[in-house]
């Protein structure tokens, strides 16, 4: 089994896994979880597909979208959670 074939299958579960979590999840805080799982098993994808295993290089264009969807994630990640703080905060009021 190859390293690019270990990647895909890795992030295909892990994408697999996040979006069944978020189909059956009610909660936010593990909602926000896993479409951080949800994002990484992505980048995970991306990154193995531009690996070159005949020439053993890597093509830069998928390691630029792959960093730049985390921080984009980082960003979005933090929104998130302090949305649920304040509606979650809202109820006990």
């Amino acid at each position: 089994m190859t390293t690019d074939l270990v990647y895909h299958v890795a992030g295909a579960g892990l994408t697999g896994l996040a979006l069944w979590r978020l189909a059956t999840c009610r909660d936010a805080l593990r909602r926000i979880m896993a479409l951080n799982v949800l994002a990484i098993g992505i980048a995970m994808v991306l990154l193995a597909s531009g690996f070159d295993a005949a020439t053993g290089r890597t093509d830069p264009v998928p390691q630029a979208f792959a960093l730049t969807g985390i921080v984009v994630l980082v960003s979005v990640t933090a929104a998130l959670l302090a949305l649920a703080e304040r509606i979650g905060g809202r109820s006990n009021d």
